[in-house]
Parts: C-alpha cells; sequence; structure tokens
C-alpha cells in the first residue's frame, strides 16, 4: 500500500508540475507574443510597405505565434508530437472539407497580397459593399462605408468579383447629365456650362478640356452631356459645385426648365 501511495504521489507531483510549468509557459508566450506584435506594429520595418501589407503580415506573425504557443505546451505535458501528427493527418480531410470556406478566404487574401487590386484608403466597390478599405487581415478584409459602417467581406469574395478603385489614378471625371426646355438654343446653353467649368479653379484642362454637348431628348426637353476632369480628391467638391453652378446658371441666363437628370458618382 505505500508503494502504490508513493508511486500516486509521485506521479501526482510529476503531472501536476508539468501542468503548473505549462500554465507558466502560456502566460509568459501570450505576454512575448503581445510584446512581440506591439514591437512589430510600431518598428520601422513596414515602413515603406503599403497598409494592407503591414495588417496581413500581423494577422498571419499572430496565428503563427499562438501555433508555436500551443505546440510548445502540449510538448510540456508530454503528449506524444509523433501521435497528434498521425491524428492531425487522419483529420486532415475532414477538417479541409470544413474549413473550405476559411481555406478560401486564406488564398484569397495572400492573391490580395500579391496582385494589389487595391490598397488601404482606397474608396472601392466590390461584392456589392462600397467603401474605404480600413484593413486587410489573414481571411478577411474590413470596408468602412461612408456613413461609418465597418462591413467585413471574405478576402475569397474579393478575389471572385469585379473591384471598381475610385482612389487608384489621380484623376477621374465628373459625368452629369442636363435638360431645359426644347425651344432654347444649345449652342448658348453649352456656353453656359463650359463657362462655368472653366470658371472652377478645381476642373483641370487636362487630360481634356471641358465638355458640353447635345445628348438626345424628348418632345419637351433637351439633354446635354458635361464632362470634366479634376483630381481625385476633388471629385465630389468638383462634382456638387457644378451641379448647383450649372443649374443657378442656366437660370440666371433665362434658360428654361434646366434640371439635373442624371448623376454619375
Amino acid at each position: 500500500m505505500d508503494a502504490i501511495i508513493s508511486s500516486l504521489a509521485n506521479l501526482t507531483t510529476s503531472v501536476g508540475s508539468k501542468i503548473v510549468f505549462a500554465i507558466l509557459v502560456a502566460i509568459i508566450g501570450k505576454i512575448a507574443i503581445n510584446a512581440v506584435l506591439k514591437f512589430l506594429n510600431k518598428s520601422k520595418i513596414f515602413d515603406k510597405a503599403e497598409g494592407a501589407v503591414k495588417t496581413f503580415t500581423l494577422s498571419f506573425a499572430k496565428i503563427g505565434l499562438y501555433v508555436l504557443l500551443v505546440i510548445s505546451i502540449i510538448g510540456i505535458l508530454g503528449v506524444p508530437m509523433a501521435s497528434i501528427v498521425a491524428a492531425l493527418a487522419s483529420a486532415g480531410v475532414a477538417v479541409g472539407l470544413a474549413l473550405q470556406g476559411a481555406l478560401s478566404n486564406l488564398a484569397g487574401g495572400i492573391m490580395l497580397m500579391i496582385f494589389k487590386p487595391f490598397k488601404l484608403g482606397d474608396y472601392v466597390d466590390a461584392s456589392g459593399v462600397s467603401g474605404v478599405v480600413k484593413e486587410i487581415t489573414l481571411f478577411y478584409t474590413v470596408i468602412l462605408t461612408l456613413d461609418n459602417k465597418r462591413i467585413t467581406v471574405p478576402n475569397g469574395n474579393l478575389m471572385n468579383t469585379n473591384v471598381v478603385d475610385y482612389s487608384s489614378e489621380e484623376f477621374r471625371r465628373v459625368d452629369l447629365e442636363f435638360s431645359c426646355a426644347k425651344s432654347e438654343n444649345p449652342a448658348k446653353v453649352q456656353e453656359i456650362m463650359v463657362k462655368v467649368m472653366e470658371d472652377n479653379a478645381m476642373v483641370l484642362d487636362a487630360p481634356d478640356k471641358p465638355f458640353a454637348r447635345v445628348s438626345g431628348g424628348t418632345n419637351e426637353a433637351m439633354n446635354f452631356i458635361v464632362r470634366a476632369w479634376c483630381k481625385n480628391g476633388d471629385y465630389w467638391t468638383v462634382y456638387f459645385d457644378l451641379t448647383q453652378g450649372i443649374i443657378e446658371a442656366l437660370g440666371a441666363a433665362g434658360v428654361q426648365a434646366p434640371a439635373v437628370r442624371i448623376t454619375n458618382a
């Protein structure tokens, strides 16, 4: 009996020490991982890299470090690694099927880093969502809409859909369509529209000069298409300035029934 009690005591001591050590490693490891991630986040390693590369790398590093921590804890507890590897291998097919979506998103995240269809801060329209790209992680991309809604889009979806990047180019063209009474002189209306565009300091002469032409009409009205180039960052200011300015100028010139027919963002 004494031998049994002694054996149990030794076993308890051995197992208990392993558990305590494993807990200490888990606590210290978590603190160390947070410190490493904080250091990487503040370091100059990513100064020349795009923001998307930084968030993706940090997300990848976080998962990798936690996987190493878990493996270390399992080793400390004395669980045979060969058995774990065999169990994981046998369950690999089932896990792969269960995680098809996650793996697709992971692959999508990697492809986003390689092909870079957009970057952090770009205003995009993709997968039925429009907004500013705030973060790209291993599995998801975070988009902030103009009305400040945070939308998380799976990376797999983004790699399998059309992506419109409104921020990629230096210049953008503002397209507007106006109408007025059919009895008006088209040349006069066009002249007024072009004058408003030329007087706007944000409207550029290149790649093309301000443009205004008759685009169609009905029995009661004529339609005019208006096009003006501007810097990308000035797009919405020019858009609204021209919308209001042309309507006011047409009204002041006595043009009948001036109206905006189509707005194009």
